[in-house]
């Protein structure tokens, strides 16, 4: 009920003081029981999800439950619905498709193969709902990495698996976990996620951490390896040439199947060279500007965390593309 002054208080009756608050707390209730009524569920996140990538597919926005006032951002420029990915898709998705729906946040994210241009690409989407209707949609459209196309055509079982009733992890913790990639990954420490042993990455489907991995590429053969598994990966020192990832979103958590997206944007200025990277023997090398002669560059990106019932990371699938540093969000 809320507050009243005391000179208020006083000048009621008891009758009218309750008929007042009952009132008051009525008017209060109604647009939070409407938002509630219209808050999508998981199934209703997944439909919606679906139908915009048919919308897309057809090049028809009107066929999505898209918001008149809609934001709409595709590797980092602000576009309108009808451009970008509406005009240039031919086909898709493929059976390669992983969905996150949120319920708690009123997001959808969703990583899967499409044509576009008549040729394959990887995308990733962020959609934020409200009261049914999808106010922000947000792309990142990349070609699949070299011999990656392997790796695009089925999914590992793991992304689609629902995790066990009473094992799985709240909302609020699958988060946390998502979101401490980040952090592991910018200060180069892989104790700051719970990797397991078996966890396995890969980019644009690539392998790249894990079982299988072909990365990072020692730059003499003679030297011990680097490690490959994702903790010591980046115990290795072998991503400090990403100054630092900006825009760090935890954009979608789903209980049911233990996944969780994030999107985020990496800048790499090339100007903290040289730095030493260590093998699994101790050993170290050197990577300068000689075996590391890039431009400076930035790399929007999307991660999808599979968590298990132990809490830790078991698979990632990730998109990312190439774009000028210092480019903008596009959320400005």
């Amino acid at each position: 009920m809320p507050s009243l002054s005391v000179r208020t208080a006083l000048s009621l009756s008891v009758a009218g003081l309750l008929i007042a608050g009952c009132s008051r707390n009525e008017k209060a209730e109604q647009p939070a029981a409407k938002a509630e009524a219209l808050a999508c569920d998981r199934a209703c996140i997944v439909k919606t999800t679906d139908q915009y990538l048919a919308a897309l597919v057809a090049h028809n926005p009107k066929a999505a439950p898209l918001s008149d006032e809609i934001t709409f951002v595709e590797n980092l420029k602000r576009l309108k619905p009808g451009e970008g990915l509406w005009k240039t898709t031919t086909s898709g998705p493929t059976d390669f498709k992983i969905y996150v729906p949120d319920v708690d946040q009123q997001e959808a994210g969703w990583l899967g193969m499409m044509q576009q241009d008549g040729k394959p690409v990887l995308v990733a989407v962020r959609l934020k709902l409200e009261g049914g209707r999808i106010i922000q949609a947000e792309h990142i459209v990349a070609a699949p990495g070299p011999g990656g196309l392997e790796h695009l055509t089925k999914l590992r079982p793991a992304l689609i698996t629902d995790v066990p009733e009473g094992q799985r992890k709240t909302h609020d913790e699958l988060a946390k976990i998502g979101l401490s990639y980040y952090n592991a990954l910018d200060d180069n420490d892989g104790s700051k996620t719970p990797f397991a042993a078996d966890c396995q990455r890969r980019e644009n489907g690539l392998t790249t951490a894990g079982e299988g991995a072909m990365g990072p590429p020692n730059r003499n053969p003679k030297d011990a390896p680097v490690a490959h598994d994702c903790a010591g990966q980046l115990d290795s020192g072998s991503f400090t040439y990403i100054d630092r990832i900006e825009n760090r979103r935890l954009v979608a958590a789903d209980p049911v199947t233990g996944l969780a997206m994030g999107f985020s944007h990496f800048r790499h200025p090339m100007t903290n060279l040289p730095y030493t990277v260590k093998h699994v023997d101790g050993s170290t090398t050197e990577r300068n500007k000689k075996n590391m002669p890039y431009a400076p560059f930035d790399m929007p990106a999307a991660h999808i965390f599979k968590i298990g019932a132990d809490g830790k990371v078991h698979e990632i699938e990730a998109v990312g593309v190439i774009l000028p540093y210092n480019s903008s969000t596009g959320w400005e």
